[in-house]
């Protein structure tokens, strides 16, 4: 590669007819040494920027990409926490069916119960009022009776 060194130290065969002027030759290698010397820091500094920009896409890349994961992560996450939620509220119904249903079991069976007390309860009455009836009978016979000895007497 050609340097700005190159350009100033460059020198020229001299030729006796038809040369050229050393001096203005040395002045222009002077000027081009100088612009070459400007335009290679300007294109060693565009080459370190565009390192620069390169390395600060790649960082963003891994941003982007870390982003990306974890907003997938977050979606799946989210997805299984509403999964995991229906599944225990669906487990809840289930158990609350259950429940109600052996609850609705019980209260029947003790419905059961009760009828069955209430016509213990009334067949007892029908005996006790039976029973009444017939010692009121038998009363009533008996003060009849005791009406008649006294009359007879």
């Amino acid at each position: 590669m050609l340097t700005s060194l190159d350009i100033e130290n460059k020198r020229f065969a001299k030729q006796i007819m038809n040369g050229y002027s050393v001096e203005e030759v040395d002045d222009f290698l002077d000027e081009v040494g100088v612009e070459f010397a400007k335009k290679t820091k300007e294109l060693t500094e565009a080459f370190k920027e565009i390192e620069e920009l390169k390395a600060s896409v790649e960082h963003y890349k891994n941003i982007e990409e870390t982003l990306q994961n974890t907003l997938i992560m977050a979606q799946s996450t989210a997805e299984e926490v509403k999964n995991v939620a229906k599944q225990k509220a669906d487990q809840i119904i289930e158990e609350a069916k259950a429940s109600s249903k052996k609850e609705v079991a019980s209260l029947d069976s003790q419905v059961l119960m009760k009828r069955k007390e209430l016509e213990d309860l009334q067949k007892q009455f029908d005996i006790y009022k039976a029973k009444m009836e017939s010692l009121l009978i038998s009363q009533l016979e008996l003060i009849k009776e005791i009406n008649k000895n006294e009359d007879a007497i």
